[in-house]
């Protein structure tokens, strides 16, 4: 139990380091939550800051998931935990926790998709690109990265339930309870897109710039 609480702090706090805010301050002088969407994700660095602190940021975003679970794997090795499975869980759910409100920047922070991504590469890499293809076929058809971002995480739990093989650690619990976690949260972090979609309002992005 201690372990799983440390883990889940490490997690939070790995997190809660907000790339896109620290480079847009370095980069060109302001917070990017105070522009645009007011989002410190990598499409309102796009949209605000440009296409090379837009990629830093996303790179950055995805590693943060990526190393929250390989923490979680070799804190579970070390320690000889039993249930491995739980600590990746507690690990990938705590880190996008972080990256939505950062307790470094007011609790202000992103929409957990990049960092969600790093996650599900880890957890399932076969799961993770699945759904990697199919948001950005969505975003590319429809030009509104919100839509390719929800229809990803709802396509996640979907997955687990068909897909039982090439997760990075099989012992323990089940990762369907995770998956849905993990897209409820991607989801409530998009509920203003949401309601743009419907309403047929939703930003879209040009791919010629």
């Amino acid at each position: 139990m201690a372990l799983n609480i440390i883990m889940g702090l490490i997690a939070y706090a790995i997190g809660s380091v907000n790339f896109s805010v620290i480079l847009s301050k370095k980069m060109a002088g302001f917070d990017v939550r105070e522009k645009g969407s007011g989002n410190a994700g990598t499409t309102n660095m796009l949209r605000s800051v440009g296409k090379k602190a837009a990629a830093v940021t996303l790179i950055c975003d995805i590693l943060k998931g990526i190393v929250a679970i390989i923490i979680a794997i070799v804190l579970g090795n070390i320690f000889n935990v039993e249930n491995k499975s739980l600590l990746v869980q507690i690990a990938g759910i705590a880190v996008v926790v972080g990256h939505t409100f950062p307790i470094f920047f007011q609790f202000k922070g992103g929409k957990g998709v990049a960092t969600s991504l790093g996650i599900l590469l880890m957890s399932n890499w076969q799961i993770g690109l699945i759904c990697l293809v199919f948001a950005l076929v969505l975003m590319v058809l429809t030009r509104m990265v919100s839509v390719g971002s929800c229809a990803a995480a709802v396509l996640f739990p979907i997955l687990t339930l068909f897909i039982k093989d090439n997760y990075i650690v099989s012992e323990g619990n089940s990762y369907l309870i995770y998956s849905i976690i993990l897209a409820v949260i991607v989801l409530f972090n998009h509920r203003a897109n949401i309601k743009r979609i419907l309403n047929g309002t939703e930003n879209r992005i040009s791919f010629k710039k």
